[in-house]
This record gives structure tokens, sequence and C-alpha cells, in this order.
């Protein structure tokens, strides 16, 4: 972190400004930076800045590596931050989870060679390699297990074919990288993780979260939903009502054919074929779908 924030401690012109961290590369980085975008805040467009001011918007944001991000929001020096929820509980840091963001997925899983056949509770004095001991290790403890932690920065992979581990615990998208190693997965997930919205826990909240959490929202809400339009009779309006009860009901408005109403409701992006198929059932007809650029719900 530059002595730029530090010094002006998140003040311009006499107003405080909302202290923001955003991943500064890997998996989350570009991900992030295009939601905050979407939200309308601004994004740095050279890689080496390491503070941005988006005085308009009242945030300055800082780029920092993403296992570092809960540890400064927890400290107090940040006010809020992105980063994934792995690396959010193997921090231990003071920092509660306030929105689920929808991007960066992957689970959290258990390897062994192939054929060995363990099971988690079966861990217990053998060695374990990973790049997230503090996750691993509250893991084990909940099922009564006591392993030595391997602690590795990356290629966990490598660890039992080099003699270094036993097991390892790492995160795992496709697990072919696994497979090839003549590894497989055993036991059910520590984690299912993904990128999070995080601030300080028992702290006030700042100035300007809440218009933050707000946008972001907005910004998942029009990627998951879209607007539906259609017409239908009125003896089977309840029917098609039922069908799409959205999110306050949805508004029906009378159409210029008699007996005939027209409706509009946001329904799940990924169930917009089928529920159009359900409407058509029902006696819908006209039914068009169109995207939502933003909201506020």
């Amino acid at each position: 972190m530059t002595s730029q924030g530090s010094d002006r401690a998140g003040v311009e012109g006499g107003r405080r400004l909302i202290r923001v961290a955003v991943p500064n590369k890997g998996a989350l980085a570009d991900a992030a930076a295009d939601m905050l975008r979407e939200a309308g805040y601004r994004q740095r467009t050279d890689s080496k800045e390491l503070v941005l001011l988006d005085e308009e918007n009242g945030v300055e944001f800082f780029y920092l590596r993403p296992r570092d991000i809960a540890v400064y929001v927890g400290e107090g020096t940040l006010d809020v931050g992105i980063t994934g929820r792995d690396m959010l509980l193997d921090s231990g840091a003071p920092v509660t989870e306030v929105l689920p963001l929808g991007f960066g997925r992957s689970r959290f899983r258990f390897a062994a060679p192939a054929g060995t056949g363990y099971a988690v509770t079966a861990l217990d004095g053998l060695r374990v390699a990973t790049s997230y001991p503090g996750l691993v290790k509250a893991h084990l403890a909940e099922h009564g297990v006591t392993a030595r932690l391997i602690t590795l920065d990356g290629a966990v992979e490598t660890a039992i074919r080099l003699g270094v581990a036993d097991v390892i615990a790492d995160v795992v998208e496709t697990g072919t990288t696994l497979r090839q190693a003549g590894l497989e997965l055993f036991g059910d997930p520590l984690l299912v993780s993904e990128a999070v919205l995080v601030r300080r826990r028992d702290a006030a909240v700042p100035d300007g979260f809440e218009q933050l959490e707000r946008r972001l929202n907005g910004v998942l809400i029009a990627q998951n939903y879209v607007m539906m339009d259609y017409d239908v009779a009125d003896e089977v309006l309840a029917d098609a009502c039922a069908v799409t009860p959205g999110f306050e009901g949805p508004t029906v408005s009378p159409l210029a054919r008699d007996g005939w109403k027209a409706v509009r409701v946001m329904v799940l992006r990924r169930e917009a074929q089928r529920v159009m198929d359900d409407l058509w059932d029902v006696g819908a007809r006209a039914i068009l779908v169109t995207d939502i650029a933003a909201c506020r719900l």
C-alpha cells in the first residue's frame, strides 16, 4: 500500500471516503473489477496502480494480494474488501462475509493416491499438504482429527509424489490436474468457495457501505434475472401469475383487447425457457424476454 492512501486516511476534501480492497491479480481480479465497473465505479486502467480514487462515488480502491485483503479489513486499515471465501476463512481475521458475488467459484477437497481409500477420520497423524492451513486445521478439528499440516505455496498436487505429504487439500475445479498426478478425491468438500464482499466484524457500518452493497446486489440481480412480458386472458390470469410470482408480485395492466391483461415480471435467467413453456401451456401469449441492465430492489 502506498503512503498516498495512509497519509490521506481515506479523506478527500474533508469528506470520509470508504476504503475498498480489490484483488490485484489472480482469478478474482478481472471479475471483481468488471463487477465494480458495472456497479458504476471507476477502476484502474494500469495494472501497476496500487490506489485509485473515485471521488465522485466517495470510494478509494486499494489493489492488494487476495490473500491479504481479509487481514487489512480485519485490522481496520481498510473498510471493506472483495476476496475469496476460502482465503477469508483461512486468514482467521475478524471479518464477516456480507454478500456472495457469484464468481470465482471452486470447491476445496482432500485427495490421496488412487486406491488408498482414505476417509477424513483416518487422517489422524498423517501429513496433509495445503496452501490453506487455517482452513484445513479448522475442518479437521471439527472431525476430531489431528494431522501434521505441511504448508506449501502452490503446486500442492506434487507433494505426495515428492514424499512431502500423505494427503493434500486443495482447490479443485475439474479435478483433471489431480487425476493426472495419480490422485483421487475423497470425503465431502471442505468448502464451496466464491468471491465475497467482506467487512470487519463487530465494527460500525462505514459510510458508503450500504450504497456499495446495494449497487453490487443490483449487478447480481441484473446478471441472474430477466424481465418477462406476456399477455394472458383474465380467466387464466391467476394461473399465469402462479407460474411467475416475481419479487413482490407481477405488474398487471389492462390491454385494449377486452378480457386480457398484460403482465410484466422478473424471472430467473436460468429458468426463463421453462417458464415460457409453462406460461404457454397455461394460455399466455406474446411472451417476451429482455435483459436487465441495472436495478434496485
